[in-house]
């Protein structure tokens, strides 16, 4: 006959289960999504973000300068996606770009919006391109032609933005303006896609820039590169290089004593051996500036026959 169960212990049953050796591995080292193996790190995605900050920053320099008009471009959005999931939020038609990646193998994508790429058109025909405009049909052949050169100066501060990561040499190969059309990249496949607003005068549009997960996460080791670069420069090494290059800078003194207001007349009837009295007493504290910041307290001393400052304290500012 078999025996029945031993009964356990009340107080067994709320004990605390030990944690096993794995836990520890578990909390260190994250756990691998292998229903989203393309996803990148938001570390990287960061990077990514501050990437394109410093190419929407240039952009607008480099778009204003050529169009000789006012114009600014900033970062909305940097976010992982399928890419079913972004060309079903983009109108039609637009301005669809893929761009080469050597040296890597696949597509980026470059959308323009109607809303942007029409005041740009009339600004490049000499019109304002500053009121709103509502055209909704296609970008003819002619105006394509016209858009090259803008096309080039945004590829431009692209490749100059991306320099600090990877040497990435981007290419026009091709252009459409129907997103139906448009199979450059699976509709599954997962991308990063980068939403950068542009605004001239009241216009405002959107520049959206898709780039492959995969493609990405192969330059993780670049982007870990260059943050350890960056560590690296700001430590006491480089601090150090950068204080004995400015050593040899000069910098401008100056040691005033408050003095009461003068008329205008009295000022003009001023003469050699006049004497201004000033309102403050010889012995008292004096500010020095450097450079025009108030930054130390002292006295006015004499010293081998010359007029010296004494420094007595940093000025603290409250």
């Amino acid at each position: 006959m078999s025996q029945p169960p031993e009964s356990v212990p009340e107080d067994a049953i709320s004990a605390p289960i030990a944690a096993s050796p794995d836990a520890n591995l578990t909390a260190q080292h994250p756990l691998f999504d292998f229903r989203r193996p393309d996803r990148i790190s938001k570390a990287q995605l960061r990077a990514i973000h501050n990437l394109h900050e410093t190419f929407a920053r240039n952009l607008g320099a480099s778009l204003s300068a050529y169009l000789r008009a006012y114009l600014t471009a900033s970062i909305v959005s940097v976010k992982q996606l399928p890419y079913h999931e972004f060309s079903a939020g983009l109108a039609s038609p637009t301005c669809l770009i893929s761009l080469g990646l050597q040296p890597y193998e696949g597509n980026a994508v470059m959308e323009l919006n109607p809303a942007v790429i029409f005041p740009m058109i009339e600004l490049l025909l000499g019109g304002g391109g500053r009121q709103p405009v509502t055209i909704t049909r296609e970008i003819t052949e002619i105006e394509l032609k016209l858009l090259q050169s803008l096309f080039r100066i945004m590829l431009q501060d692209l490749q100059g933005a991306w320099r600090t990561v990877v040497n990435l040499e981007f290419a026009i190969e091709a252009v459409e303006t129907e997103t139906q059309s448009f199979r450059v990249l699976a509709p599954q496949e997962a991308v990063v896609a980068i939403g950068i607003e542009i605004r001239i005068g009241e216009v405002s549009g959107m520049m959206n820039l898709v780039i492959p997960s995969v493609i990405l996460k192969m330059m993780r080791q670049k982007f870990d590169q260059q943050w350890m670069a960056r560590k690296v420069e700001t430590g006491p090494a480089k601090r150090a290089e950068i204080l004995k290059k400015i050593r040899p800078g000069t910098v401008r003194l100056e040691a005033t004593m408050g003095a009461p207001p003068i008329s205008i007349r009295d000022l003009i009837s001023l003469e050699a051996g006049d004497v201004l009295i000033v309102d403050h007493p010889g012995q008292s504290q004096m500010t020095l500036k450097v450079n025009g910041m108030r930054k130390y307290h002292g006295r006015v001393v004499g010293a081998g026959g010359k007029m010296a400052f004494a420094v007595e304290s940093l000025v603290r500012e409250d």
